[in-house]
């Protein structure tokens, strides 16, 4: 195990894998999905049938239950039993992999791309290699890549979540800003937004998010993880992720953008009193502002993340993935669940009415389009921008200690607004800490750090 992610996970137990028919799963996925249009409920609990497959479902998704409660009430061979868990960085993680070395895993499990590498070291998913391959055409690439690290698939991707910039259109329009097209015009608008309101920022840069950091620097297209040789590559400090934090040691350094956390009720007024003119986030992002500023509709806009040398590139921050335990006993239940989350046209509608959907699946964002209502923002289509976006993503592979990086980023950066380091120093730091931290774990490192 070079790389940490075993050569053939099997069963956990030794025993081959099974794999249902692809025609058999399609089948089932259409009769799902027309038993939804045709009257299927959408909520409750649906009565278990007496020949069902019970499989048990470990999530934090925002909405999960219904899109469960969809899903048994639509037909009587599959009954999938939910256990709502902590958001992965909250303990979700910790939860599943304990789980895994206990040898008591549920039969799904929830895995967020930048942390499928480190489940995958435990051994505890099966691939699914096989029996995904029919849908590999239908996947935005990016999300795609995400699922196959090492060339092999190993989970279902659901969702994905470029970045773009929000901004507030109508404090932009009052004072003759033109939306940011590259980080060059970005430092002049943020100066403009200082000049027009001294007390106001064009945006903030949360230095204690790593996953943000990280979706700043793939937009730069120099990949902190690659597999190559029979070792990982390591490279957080490598020029693209230095050309970003350099210009954004000088932001933070000059004052044109905050430095705090988001999230925080005080960051959400400050955006709704005009303190803080736009949102450099993620799809997630239209349905947190709709939910948290119901009143500032009609004020903001959607734009493409801004872009260095106008050279058309994007970022994600965010995005789920579900994968099958390697001890599963019901592995073709569970892919037909799983094939109908990811795949069928009713999920997207569901989700529309819970929060703003973002499919991995291609032709589930067309559905998605027609089902949500974006009359919250004005200017361009949400859809328009967000789904550009997400044909935009360079490649990208998230190594096996990511989330361990996040929080060693959030450490390094902390003392940037004091002036005790800077955004460069700390990513050189940020290097030093993964190399070792993967080393200490056993695998295979080529360190690619910056003299």
């Amino acid at each position: 195990m070079v790389l940490g992610i075993p050569p053939d996970a099997g069963d956990g137990e030794g025993r081959p894998r099974t794999h249902w028919s692809r025609r058999s799963l399609l089948r089932t996925s259409t009769g799902l999905g027309a038993a939804l249009l045709t009257g299927g409920a959408l909520g409750g609990c649906a009565n278990v049938s007496p020949g069902a497959t019970r499989v048990r479902l470990w999530s934090w998704l925002t909405g999960m239950d219904q899109y469960v409660d969809a899903f048994n009430s639509a037909q009587r061979d599959v009954h999938v039993e939910l256990s709502v868990i902590a958001a992965g960085v909250s303990g979700g993680y910790a939860q599943q992999t304990n789980a895994i070395r206990a040898h008591n895993a549920p039969d799904i499990l929830h895995v967020e791309y930048q942390a499928l590498p480190q489940i995958l070291t435990t051994g505890g998913l099966r691939e699914l290699t096989d029996d995904l391959a029919d849908l590999a055409d239908g996947f935005l690439p990016a999300a795609w890549q995400g699922v196959r690290p090492d060339g092999r698939t190993w989970a279902v991707p659901m969702d994905f979540c470029p970045m773009a910039f929000f901004y507030r259109k109508d404090l932009f329009d009052d004072a003759g800003i033109r939306a940011p097209r590259t980080w060059e015009e970005f430092g002049h608008a943020a100066s403009a937004v200082r000049r027009a309101d001294p007390a106001a920022r064009i945006t903030t840069f949360p230095l204690n998010d790593g996953a943000f950091l990280a979706g700043m620097a793939w937009q730069a297209g120099d990949p902190w993880w690659r597999i190559a040789d029979g070792s990982w590559q390591v490279g957080i400090d490598r020029p693209g992720t230095l050309r970003t934090a350099d210009y954004w040691q000088d932001m933070i350094g000059s004052g044109r953008v905050g430095s705090a956390g988001t999230g925080t009720q005080s960051w959400t007024a400050a955006m709704h009193k005009g303190e803080l003119w736009g949102l450099l986030g993620a799809t997630w992002s239209v349905g947190m502002l709709k939910k948290s500023l119901p009143e500032d509709t009609g004020r903001w806009a959607v734009a493409p993340m801004p872009t260095w040398d106008g050279e058309p590139a994007n970022g994600v921050h965010g995005g789920s993935a579900f994968g099958i335990s390697a001890e599963c006993d019901v592995p073709g239940a569970a892919l037909t669940f799983l094939r109908w989350l990811s795949t069928d046209p009713a999920v997207p509608r569901i989700g529309a009415k819970i929060t703003f959907p973002s499919p991995a699946y291609r032709s589930s964002r067309r559905v998605a389009r027609e089902a949500y209502d974006d009359s919250y923002f004005i200017g361009d289509p949400v859809h328009d921008v967000l789904d550009e976006a997400a044909t935009r993503v360079p490649a990208w592979t998230w190594g096996p200690n990511a989330l361990s990086v996040f929080s060693a980023a959030a450490d390094a950066l902390g003392p940037v607004p004091t002036g005790a380091t800077t955004m460069p120093r700390a990513m050189h730091r940020i290097q030093s800490s993964a190399v070792a931290t993967m080393r200490a774990r056993g695998l295979a490192v080529t360190n690619e750090a910056r003299a």
